[in-house]
């Protein structure tokens, strides 16, 4: 008897494991908060301003493009990640341009094409119209153009997978007001894109077509106007719950919220330029200790004013410490091989030279895919459809402006 009893619990804790390591389902009780995703997301943007290796570019925007694809719900804000890589092309296209009409400070000697020259007054000296356009230019505007494609895109993987309206909830009383116009600005891309795509369903339902100049500018003024009136409508939504009401703080505990935000950010910034600059390594680390602890405690004091209460705040499980973590991880990484794998990470165009990828950094990149596997996984695209109408998508703010204004 002891035997057989056994066996089977032997067998069970291997199993109990793998389904503690699995991603749950995600419902409102473990979805994940909004800073955990800005923090992943902000720590591929940190990793893509390093370097300019289009390889290192790919592989950041591949990683990113995953999470999302796996990890996004079908909220209209979710839909926004295709409009960023769209914006991110467009940017490159851009800087391609400006480097073929306005030329570029790049040397080359490999001449693509020439394009006729317009002679330019003295005092314009340094700028031309037109002249000579080189390999070596071209692809330096590439590699500069698709740095900043994949800045914007990791911010719009952080728009995707998290509703900027959770953010509210995380912020510092003292930051709430400044939060409430941040989230209402925020609003207006998610919801532009989704009017996008429910104008053009409803063109092609009817025959129209949905491409070329003609169809863009019926479309471009709807999609405009629904955008500012739903953003408007989160903004009066917001202020009819009392969303800008103040409490009533003594001067003295003004003054010092401010002389402490104020010197604590003084104090960041002349700590920042101590460790940047080599002969500020000394007083750097220090500066930046005492400034972040003075600020701290400014934002501290003031959320004295701020009148509200959370209802169900989000929680940082040890599931949101790992998807913000892996984004940090490769921020640092992506820092520290700068110094270690310079040259790999910043390609050289004079001469003209082919790039190649770098193995640590690229295995660095790679822990970005972390949240593909440790966040919980959302119901099917179109699961929710059989909610109740007061029932409020994964992802929804809670204690924040309803979500049918939000959407």
């Amino acid at each position: 008897m002891t035997a057989s009893t056994s066996a089977p619990a032997g067998r069970t804790a291997p199993a109990r494991r793998r389904r503690a390591l699995r991603a749950p389902a995600a419902n409102r009780s473990n979805a994940l908060p909004a800073g955990a995703w800005w923090l992943w997301a902000l720590g591929l943007a940190t990793a893509a301003s390093r370097t300019t290796n289009p390889l290192l570019l790919g592989l950041l925007v591949g990683v990113a493009g995953y999470v999302v694809a796996a990890r996004r719900t079908d909220a209209p804000w979710a839909r926004s990640y295709g409009a960023f890589i769209r914006i991110g092309l467009f940017v490159v296209a851009v800087r391609l341009v400006f480097s073929v009409f306005l030329g570029s400070p790049i040397p080359g000697t490999h001449t693509v094409f020439t394009l006729p020259e317009v002679p330019l007054p003295d005092w314009a000296k340094g700028v031309r119209l037109g002249g000579r356009v080189t390999a070596e230019q071209l692809v330096f505007a590439l590699y500069d153009g698709a740095k900043l494609a994949t800045l914007l895109i990791c911010i719009g993987a952080a728009n995707s997978l998290a509703n900027p309206a959770r953010l509210l909830k995380s912020l510092p009383g003292a930051l709430y007001e400044a939060g409430v116009a941040v989230v209402v600005a925020m609003t207006f891309a998610p919801n532009m894109v989704a009017d996008v795509m429910r104008l053009r369903t409803a063109r092609r339902l009817r025959g129209r077509p949905t491409g070329g100049i003609k169809a863009v500018l019926q479309i471009g003024l709807p999609v405009l106007e629904g955008a500012l009136e739903r953003s408007v409508a989160v903004a009066a939504s917001m202020d009819a719950r009392g969303y800008g009401r103040t409490a009533q703080v003594p001067p003295a505990i003004r003054r010092t919220t401010n002389v402490l935000t104020l010197g604590g950010l003084l104090g960041v910034c002349a700590g920042t330029y101590g460790l940047l600059a080599a002969q500020g390594a000394v007083y750097g680390v220090p500066l930046l200790i005492a400034g972040l602890v003075a600020a701290l405690a400014g934002l501290r004091l003031g959320g004295a004013r701020s009148v509200r209460t959370r209802y169900r705040p989000d929680r940082w499980g040890v599931r949101a410490w790992l998807v913000a973590g892996s984004g940090v991880a490769v921020a640092v990484a992506m820092i520290w091989a700068g110094g270690a794998y310079g040259e790999a990470l910043h390609p050289g165009v004079v001469p003209l030279t082919a790039p190649v990828l770098p193995l640590w950094p690229a295995a660095a990149v790679l822990i970005g895919l972390l949240p593909a596997v440790v966040a919980p996984v959302p119901p099917p695209v179109g699961a929710s459809a059989g909610m109740s109408a007061g029932a409020a998508p994964v992802g929804a703010p809670v204690g924040a402006p309803n979500s049918k204004e939000i959407q």
